[in-house]
């Protein structure tokens, strides 16, 4: 694998200059402090992430206000007792997305949300006490735990809520697959996701950036 320097410069053959690039791959979505951040907006960065996933994002983007006020604001404690007339109630609402699996989700990720709460204090300190390097091991944790949160959606919901998460889009994985880390330009095994979590975290530490950079970075380097 090349050095996170030479992929600065493969990525300057694209993007201008060395100064330019790495100016791009700063992760403006970073939190210095992920306990800082309430149930409800980690709820909320959740259904965005379900809704969104093979959707126009900016539909949601565009509903969001009524996504909010049919969610009674995200607070996990009130959407994890959504009563069945509750969902009748939101499968109705033409001011949400009425996607019946994605709602049911919704309720299901609240109690995730509420029971990881329950050991850890909130869903923030649960976040923050996970392993470094270990992005893979949380992805499965997610996945089996919470409500369509696996793939893709689970990446994109850590990046936005502000964990430091690299994301197996089609120019990181095309990246990784120049660089001998993956066999094909997919990720989704427990063995690819492993090394992918290794790459990232080894060019992390060269580099003195975050995970997040390094994944923009992959991306840039392939054109």
């Amino acid at each position: 694998m090349r050095t996170f320097d030479e992929i600065v410069d493969l990525a300057a053959q694209h993007h201008g200059d060395r100064a330019q690039v790495l100016q791009k791959i700063a992760n403006e979505h970073a939190r210095p402090d992920l306990t800082a951040v309430s149930d409800a907006e980690y709820l909320s960065q959740m259904t965005q992430a379900v809704f969104s996933a093979g959707f126009n994002w900016k539909v949601i983007q565009n509903k969001w206000p009524g996504f909010e006020a049919a969610f009674a604001g995200f607070d996990p404690h009130r959407v994890a007792f959504f009563s069945d007339e509750d969902m009748d109630r939101l499968l109705s609402d033409k001011g949400i997305v009425r996607n019946g699996q994605k709602i049911k989700a919704t309720l299901e990720n609240a109690r995730f949300i509420v029971e990881t709460k329950k050991e850890h204090g909130s869903f923030g300190a649960f976040l923050a006490q996970w392993p470094v390097g270990d992005q893979a091991g949380l992805l499965a944790h997610m996945a089996k735990h919470g409500s369509r949160l696996g793939g893709a959606t689970a990446q994109y919901f850590l990046r936005f809520s502000g964990y430091d998460a690299w994301i197996t889009s089609r120019d990181v994985c095309a990246a990784l697959v120049r660089e001998g880390v993956l066999d094909k330009p997919t990720a989704t095994s427990k063995t690819a996701m492993k090394k992918v979590d290794e790459a990232i975290s080894a060019l992390s530490q060269q580099g003195g950036v975050s995970r997040a950079s390094v994944s923009r970075l992959l991306a840039l380097s392939v054109g």
